[in-house]
This record gives C-alpha cells, structure tokens and sequence, in this order.
C-alpha cells in the first residue's frame, strides 16, 4: 500500500486509508503486544466523531497527535477541516509515536495525507518524532508553552508502576497510582494555545478516586470542560481490540477570559448510532462539583439521571457531617495469612469472624458462608490486633463490584450480635462505615443500607464513577440526605421488615420522587 509521490488524488480518503495501513499493521502484531503498550486503534466512526468536535475557522492550523499510531485520528481531522473550512490555507503537523513498528506505516499515512491536502488546495507539512512524548515535552507541566491549536489523541491506557520514570517527570499529576492517559492529557492541556482545542478517547476513570484528584486539579485549571461523550456499550468502541472498560470521548478548550456556563454531554449505544447520539446540555455546576475538593466529574446521559443529579446536589451533608466515618477493611489476606483460619479448623486459640466480599450481599450479611479456600477466622493474637476491629454495629459496603453485578453499590449492616468476641476481622475488600466515637444506632444502619442498596443511589455513584471499584474516598465526597431523612427510612425498613430489593426502592422513591417506570424496573 505504497503511495506514488506524483499521485495528487487519491482513490479512497485519507481516513479508509489510514484505517486500512492499521489493519495492514495489525496482522503482524498480536493482542498481547498491544495490551501492554495500552495500544488500542480508533476505529473510523470515532475517528470522524472526534475529528468533528473541533472548531473550524482558521486559516492556519498546528495540530498534536502524541500518540499517533498509524494515524487515522489525525486523517479525520485534516479531511474534517478542509472539506468544513474553505478558508483554511496550511496545516502542521507534529506526531509522536514510541513504537518503532508502526513508524514506516505512520509514514504512509502522513504522505498520503499530505498528497490528499495538497490535491485540495492546502499546504501541509509534518514532523514524525519517534519518540516520547512525555519524556520530550513533560517540562510544560510547569512552564506551559503555547504550540498548538488543536491536540487530538487516543492515548495508551495502562497504570504505571511506582518506579516508573514518567512519575516523576509528571508529579504535579500525581496523587495516588496513575494511569498513563492522565499525563498525555495534562501536558496536552499545557501546550494548547489559547482558544485552542484539545479532543481524545479515554477511560472513564479519571471523572473521580484520589488517584486522578491532581489530574483534575491541573486539567481543570488550563481548559474548559466543553463536551462529552458516552458509550453505552463498552465492548462496541473498540471491538477490534476487546476493550472492556468505560470509555468517553472529550473535547475541552483553553480560553483564560471565558468561563462557559453549560456543557454538552452526548451519548450513543456504541457506533452503529454515533452520528445520531442523544444530546443534552447541563450547566457546568451539575457537571463538575466546585463544592468538591475531589472536583469530581457528573456524567449524566439521561431524564431520569439528571432528576437524580438534581435531587442529591440539593443534598447538603456528607458522612463527615453526619459524624460518621468510612474506612477500608483493615485485614489484607495475602499479608495475614499465618491468622487466618478455615471454617472446617479445629482451633484452641480465641478467634473471632472474619468478613470478606462473598459475606456482604444486599440488605444481609451471609455469614457464616462457607466459600472453597476463604478462611472466614481470624486468630485474636497480639500479633493480629492491629488489624482486628472492635466488635460494634457497622454498615459493610463492597469495595468492587464484578461484571455480573446489577448493581455497582452492595451494602450489608452488621450487627454485633453475629460473635460473641470483642473483635472482628474485615477484608481489604471491604469498606466499613461506623462512628468513631460512638456507635451507629439500628435505624441508622438500616437506613444508610437501604441508601447504598437502592436504585436511586446507584444511579448516582454511575453518573461519576467509570468503573467497578467503590473507594472510601468517593464514599466521603458523596452527597447524602440529613441524618433525620435517614432514620426515618431505616426505622420504615425495621417496621415492615421486608428487605426485598423491590420494597427498599418504592420505600426510597417514596420518600424522594417518583422515578420512571424505566428505572423503577433497572
């Protein structure tokens, strides 16, 4: 698929042909190889959406691909401008691109590319840097330089390591374990020029967790939040390359003396309805949270999010105020396991429960619950106190949710009576909510449980939360009635004493709103 250099027009357009040099690419390399460079290719639908999110109006532009690949975001967009910009004259191109595999075909396209624009009249030129874009540009971070008018990348997706060398190039990012998309984004964010566009696809997962708060802190403080979009299907975005994580397109923009008041926010099934996706537009304060040190990101796609949205923003009280506290499950198995103690052991020494994920299921705590190779003891030792609780009430709350799970929010209250011990033990994947110095009353625990367990709720940890794991520090940033609406939903549980899924929703409904018969039904 070599391009003859006195061809001025081409067959197919600089986007088919660029998707065709990634399948031509694709055949020699295998799935593993690309997992673990967080390699995923855009497929041309995306590739079209993105590219039509830019602006269009001037008569030069200088364009950022950092994660070029074999190029077809890049295509899409130059088509994109020069068939909706009939005043555009001259395009720069700078592309980086790490593996040395793909340079030759990147090569081809940016060729193609450039036969293609020149046949329409426009001047483009390029700079192929097989390099590091983070090693070669993350300075920027702390002396931001105006280069470009538009970035638009796919970047890799993977956590880096502790040791890895672009932490520390990229700490004014760092909060926690980052995830390499992060730091192509906030040095993108750091070398847009003012008005300028930056548009890319990325995991969901930076809309909230400890670990993206300093990406937040610094993305949000150089660019506008402008547009967003969600699949409802994971697995249709990049079916080529079995994606399975939440992914969104986002288009944010530099502009030092315009704050914008609303945010687009758009959503399709996945591709096959890309060019027709619902459209709604929020005011930026639904969307991002400036009562939030977390500055945590709402993503709501829908009538009936929105009412849920609009209802808990009116909410005043966290679980701080409230005089409660959450924390994680002390007990980390693979470093406990000299405590540990199967069910089936004869034991002489004292010991007391412990609590794992497959104990905690909605509304009811199933213990004792025998699970082949779960030890459900742990030996109380002099040793083993630091990481045993003291036996009170608490509401138990999974830390991850599996991909069965209907529901992202799985809470259980645990009642002291379970043991007669003074302790008890509780996973790491376990979060434990409790007062501190005190002890939950029972119409507060049956409450709070009904919360975490109903629709209502779980809608609202899914309008910022992009994947499985529920951490104690989103927990403390959530939004929640006053501690008297909660009693009275708990001592309404305890009344009837009927724990159903179905009976906990229409008690919550009730006391809030009447939701659709959509989500009535989710």
């Amino acid at each position: 698929m070599k391009v003859n250099e006195g061809e001025m027009v081409m067959i197919e357009s600089p986007t088919e042909f660029a998707d065709k040099i990634g399948l031509e690419y694709a055949k020699g390399s295998n799935q593993s190889d690309k997992k673990e460079r967080g390699q995923f290719f855009t497929p041309i639908p995306i590739a079209k959406f993105m590219a039509n999110l830019a602006k269009t109006n001037n008569t030069h532009y200088d364009i950022l691909d950092p994660g070029f690949g074999t190029g077809i975001l890049t295509s899409a967009l130059i088509e994109h401008q020069i068939e909706s910009n009939s005043e555009l004259k001259s395009v720069v191109i700078t592309a980086y691109e790490t593996d040395e595999s793909i340079i030759l075909y990147a090569e081809q396209t940016l060729q193609n590319l450039k036969l293609w624009a020149i046949s329409k009249g426009v001047e483009l030129s390029y700079k192929l840097i097989s390099g590091d874009f983070i090693a070669s540009n993350y300075q920027y971070l702390s002396e931001p330089a105006e280069n470009y008018d538009i970035i638009i990348t796919n970047p890799p997706y993977y956590k880096l390591g502790k040791d890895h060398i672009s932490i520390q190039q990229c700490k004014e990012l760092v909060s926690g374990q980052p995830n390499i998309y992060s730091f192509f984004l906030g040095i993108g964010a750091a070398l847009l020029r003012e008005d300028g566009d930056i548009i890319s696809i990325t995991p969901r997962s930076f809309s909230s967790g400890r670990y993206f708060q300093a990406f937040r802190d610094f993305f949000f403080s150089k660019v506008n939040l402008m547009h967003v979009h969600l699949f409802d299907s994971r697995r249709s975005s990049f079916s080529r390359d079995k994606v399975l994580q939440e992914v969104l397109i986002l288009k944010a923009t530099k502009n030092s003396s315009y704050i914008p008041t609303n945010v687009m926010i758009s959503s399709s099934g996945g591709m096959s309805d890309l060019q027709n996706p619902i459209i709604k537009t929020y005011d930026i304060t639904m969307v991002i949270d400036s009562k939030s040190t977390q500055k945590v990101v709402h993503i709501p796609i829908n009538d009936n999010e929105e009412q849920v949205l609009n209802l808990v923003l009116g909410w005043d009280c966290k679980l701080a105020d409230l005089n409660i506290n959450i924390s994680t499950g002390p007990v980390v198995t693979f470093r406990a396991t000299k405590f540990l103690v199967d069910h089936d052991a004869k034991l002489e020494a004292e010991f007391c429960p412990l609590i794992r994920l497959h104990n905690v299921t909605k509304m009811e705590l199933k213990y004792p619950y025998k699970l082949k190779g779960k030890a459900d003891k742990i030996l109380i030792l002099k040793e083993s106190m630091p990481i045993l609780l003291p036996n009170k009430d608490y509401v138990l709350l999974r830390r991850f949710s599996t991909k069965d799970d209907k529901s992202r929010l799985i809470a259980a209250p645990y009642l002291s009576a379970v043991t007669q011990s003074d302790f008890v033990g509780i996973d790491n994947a376990v979060n434990y909510i409790y007062r501190k110095n005190g002890t939950l009353n029972y119409d507060e625990i049956m409450g709070l449980s009904a919360l975490l367990n109903c629709n209502l709720f779980d809608t609202y940890f899914r309008i910022f939360n992009g994947n499985v794991n529920v951490s104690a520090t989103e927990l403390r940033e959530m939004r929640f009635p006053n501690l008297e609406t909660i009693k009275e939903i708990g001592n309404q549980i305890i009344a009837e004493n009927n724990l159903s899924n179905d009976r906990v929703n229409e008690i919550i409904n009730n006391m809030f709103f009447k939701l659709t018969p959509q989500q009535k039904d989710k």
